[in-house]
């Protein structure tokens, strides 16, 4: 068995080419939105972190990108995921077609308000 990566570089250097450029985009958009956040290895796939909670994943499979979980989002929004909605709490990009950046950024959006919500509390 592979040795488990340490780190979100080396998890997503264990993907093909094609894949690692999707990831990189994925976590690029993340770190826009959430510049102050860390990366972390949880669960085996690639997450965030904002104050001590768990911002977003990432993660790459064989023919797909995800991101998990799904926050609470605008009407508008919901409408815009249900074509990459494969369960309640799961989107999938295909790797064949290209990422919509415009979308994830929303959702990161979306977990920064729950993260600063939580904090407020």
């Amino acid at each position: 068995m592979a040795e488990t990566p340490q780190t979100v570089s080396e998890y997503i250097k264990t993907f093909p080419k094609p894949t690692q450029e999707k990831l990189q985009a994925i976590r690029k958009t993340i770190r826009e939105v959430a510049p102050e956040a860390s990366e972390s290895i949880s669960y085996r796939i690639a997450a965030f972190k904002l104050n001590g909670k768990y911002l977003m994943y990432f993660a790459g499979h064989s023919k797909h990108v995800a991101v998990y979980p799904i926050p609470e989002l605008s009407p508008a929004v919901e409408k815009q995921i249900q074509p990459y909605l494969v369960s309640k709490g799961t989107l999938r990009f295909p790797l064949d077609k290209p990422l919509p950046l415009g979308l994830i950024r929303k959702v990161a959006q979306g977990h920064l308000k729950r993260v600063e919500k939580a904090k407020k509390k």
